[in-house]
C-alpha cells in the first residue's frame, strides 16, 4: 500500500459522526481498553419501583444500569464515562466509571468539565431563534443577506443552514483544512478562514437547497456570523447573556482559545496526522466556533436537556417563543431510520436532543418528553467502535435498552460527520 493510499484509508477510517451520528472501527485491542477500571462512583437515589412506564431509579434498576455500562465500557475501550439521568419522581442516577487519565490513572469523577463539540449547535441556533422572534432576522431569508461570497448565498435560507439542508460542503470534509489541522492542531482558526475551506473547494455545493439532508459545519458558522451581526455582540458573549446566565448555567463557557477549566478529564483521539491515539486535551477547538467549541459539565448539560427540549428556562420563563420552538421541533425525517432533524436539534426514537464530538470527546444530552426523562452521557474519547460507531451512541443505547425499550436512542454513524474531519467524505478530495 502506497503512502498517499495509506492515509486515504486512514481518512476513512475517521469519518465519525456527531449531533448523533458514529465513528469507525476500533479493535477490540484496543489501547484504551487496557488498565484496571475504578469502581464506580454511586450516587443513585432510592425510589418505589413502580410497574410500567419509566422505572424507578432504585437500587435495583441501578445494578442493571451499572452492569450495561461497565459492558460497553470494556467493549469500546472508552477509558472514562460520566452518566447522568433523571425523571421527575423517579429518582436520580448519577455515576462517573472509568479513568479520567490513562497516565496517572486518576479515576473518572462527576464533576469534570468537558468539551462537547456539536453540542455547542443547540446554542447557536438558540440565538438565531431568539433573534428572529425579535424581528432582527428572518429564517426564510437567504444567508446572502447578511454573509457576502456564499455559494448559492441568494438561494440558501438560514432556516436550510439550521436545518441541514442547505447543500454547502462542511469545511471538515475538506483535505486541505484535515491537513492543516492534523498538522498544528493548537492553532487558531478564525472563522472566515474556516468558511474558505469550505467555498474555496472544487465542489462547495453538493446538491440544490432543501434537496436533502447532509450534517454541514459550515451551516453554523454562518450563523453564527450572522448572531454577530444582527445582536452586535460577539457570539460567545450573545450566548453568555441570553441563554446561559438566564438557565443558571454557570459551568458552560464558549472558550476562544485552547483553555480549559479544571478540573477535566484528558481526552484521547486518533484524529491524528499518524493515525495513532494522542492526547487532545490542549488542542485549540477554535476550528469548530459556532459548531463544536463549547465545554459544560453534567450539572449544566441536565439543566440544558430539558431547556431545550422545551424551550423554557428553568424559572419558568420562555428562552424562545411557543412558535419559535414550534419550529425548531420541526424535525422532518432524515435518510436515517428513526431519526428527524429539526433547528439544530435532533429527534431520535423520541429522545430530543444532540450529542457532541470533536477529537478526544463525546457527549450525549437528551431529553425524553413523553416521561420527562434527562439523559447526559459524557466520554474522553471519540474513537469509534465497531462498524463507525460513535461510543456516545453505544451508551445511549445501552442506557435506553434498560430504561426505556420502546424508545432506544439508536442514531447510526451515518447521521452527520459532526466535528470530526474526513477529507474522504468530500466530493472535493
Amino acid at each position: 500500500m502506497s503512502r498517499a493510499e495509506d492515509r486515504q484509508r486512514r481518512y476513512r477510517k475517521t469519518c465519525v459522526g456527531l449531533a448523533t451520528a458514529g465513528l469507525l472501527a476500533l479493535p477490540a485491542t484496543s489501547a484504551l481498553a487496557g488498565g484496571p477500571q475504578p469502581a464506580p462512583q454511586p450516587t443513585a437515589s432510592a425510589a418505589p419501583s413502580t410497574a410500567g412506564g419509566f422505572p424507578a431509579l432504585d437500587a435495583a434498576t441501578a445494578a442493571r444500569l451499572d452492569r450495561a455500562v461497565q459492558d460497553v465500557l470494556k467493549k469500546t475501550g472508552v477509558p472514562g464515562v460520566i452518566v447522568g439521568i433523571s425523571a421527575p419522581g423517579k429518582g436520580d442516577y448519577t455515576r462517573a466509571f472509568g479513568i479520567a487519565d490513562k497516565a496517572t490513572k486518576k479515576p473518572m469523577a462527576t464533576d469534570l468539565y468537558s468539551r462537547i463539540g456539536s453540542e455547542t449547535k443547540t446554542f447557536t441556533v438558540t440565538a438565531v431563534l431568539q433573534l428572529a422572534q425579535q424581528g432582527k432576522l428572518g429564517l426564510d431569508d437567504p444567508i446572502g443577506k447578511y454573509i457576502a461570497g456564499v455559494p448559492n448565498g441568494d438561494k440558501v435560507t438560514l432556516r436550510e443552514l439550521a436545518g441541514m439542508r442547505s447543500g454547502l460542503l462542511s469545511y471538515t470534509a475538506t483535505e486541505p483544512f484535515y491537513k492543516a489541522l492534523t498538522t498544528d492542531p493548537t492553532r487558531h482558526f478564525a472563522p472566515r478562514e474556516l468558511l474558505d475551506y469550505a467555498f474555496k473547494a472544487p465542489k462547495p455545493v453538493i446538491f440544490a437547497p432543501n434537496a436533502e439532508f447532509n450534517y454541514s459545519n459550515t451551516n453554523l458558522i454562518l450563523l453564527g456570523l450572522v448572531v454577530e451581526k444582527q445582536s452586535g455582540q460577539p457570539l460567545p458573549a450573545y450566548i453568555r447573556d441570553h441563554v446561559l446566565r438566564p438557565a443558571g448555567m454557570n459551568r458552560t463557557s464558549f472558550p476562544d482559545d485552547a483553555s480549559f477549566p479544571t478540573p477535566h478529564a484528558q481526552g484521547y483521539t486518533q484524529q491524528t496526522a499518524s493515525g495513532k491515539t494522542e492526547d487532545a486535551t490542549d488542542w485549540n477547538p477554535s476550528w469548530g466556533w459556532a459548531a463544536g467549541a463549547m465545554i459544560s459539565d453534567l450539572h449544566d448539560l441536565r439543566i440544558w436537556a430539558k431547556t431545550l427540549a422545551t424551550g423554557v428556562f428553568p424559572d419558568g420563563t420562555r428562552m424562545v417563543s411557543p412558535e419559535m420552538q414550534k419550529q425548531r421541533l420541526d424535525t422532518p425525517p432524515t435518510s436515517i431510520p428513526g431519526a428527524g432533524y429539526g433547528l439544530g436539534i435532533f429527534d431520535v426514537q423520541g429522545w430530543i436532543g444532540h450529542n457532541g464530538s470533536l477529537p478526544g470527546y463525546q457527549s450525549l444530552t437528551m431529553y425524553l418528553p413523553e416521561q420527562q426523562v434527562t439523559m447526559v452521557v459524557l466520554l474522553n474519547t471519540d474513537i469509534p467502535y465497531g462498524q463507525q460507531e460513535e461510543p456516545s451512541t453505544v451508551f445511549g443505547q445501552a442506557l435506553t435498552s434498560v430504561l426505556t425499550p420502546a424508545h432506544v436512542y439508536n442514531l447510526p454513524a451515518s447521521a452527520q460527520k459532526d466535528m470530526t474531519p474526513s477529507p474522504a467524505s468530500s466530493p472535493s478530495s
